[in-house]
C-alpha cells in the first residue's frame, strides 16, 4: 500500500506564496507521474500541475508562470511552489502519484492524498 500526506496549506493574502509538500510512503519501486490537483467548493477537481518521470511538466493555464511543480526522487516527495496567489486559487489541493510498487510489476497504480486547504484572501 502507498500512503500520501500533503502539507503546507494555509491562509495567505493575495499576492503571497505558499509551498505545498506531498510525502509518499509504503511500497514504492518507482513513480511514473505525479500531479497536484485542486477542488474548490461546488467545482470539479482540476489538474493544477503534473510532472512525468522524464521531467516533462504541464500546468493549467490559470497557474502558468506562478506555480512550479518539483520532486525529490530519493525522498519520494513532490512539491508545489505557489507564488502570486489569487483568491481564485482557494481550494483543497490534492497530490496524486502513479506508482509502480515492485520491480516485478508493470502496472502503475494511482494514489491520492487527503488534501490540504489553501485559502487566499483578497
Amino acid at each position: 500500500q502507498v500512503h500520501l500526506v500533503e502539507s503546507g496549506g494555509g491562509l495567505v493574502q493575495a499576492g503571497g506564496s505558499l509551498s505545498l509538500s506531498c510525502a509518499a510512503s509504503g511500497t514504492i519501486f518507482s513513480i511514473n507521474a505525479m500531479g497536484w490537483y485542486r477542488q474548490a467548493p461546488g467545482k470539479q477537481r482540476e489538474l493544477v500541475a503534473s510532472l512525468t518521470s522524464g521531467g516533462k511538466t504541464n500546468y493549467a493555464d490559470s497557474v502558468k508562470g506562478r506555480f512550479t511543480i518539483s520532486r525529490d526522487n530519493a525522498k519520494n516527495m513532490v512539491y508545489l511552489q505557489m507564488n502570486t496567489l489569487k483568491p481564485e486559487d482557494t481550494a483543497v489541493y490534492l497530490c496524486n502519484l502513479e506508482v509502480v510498487r515492485t520491480r516485478w510489476e508493470s502496472t502503475a497504480y494511482s494514489y491520492w492524498g487527503q488534501g490540504t486547504q489553501v485559502t487566499v484572501s483578497s
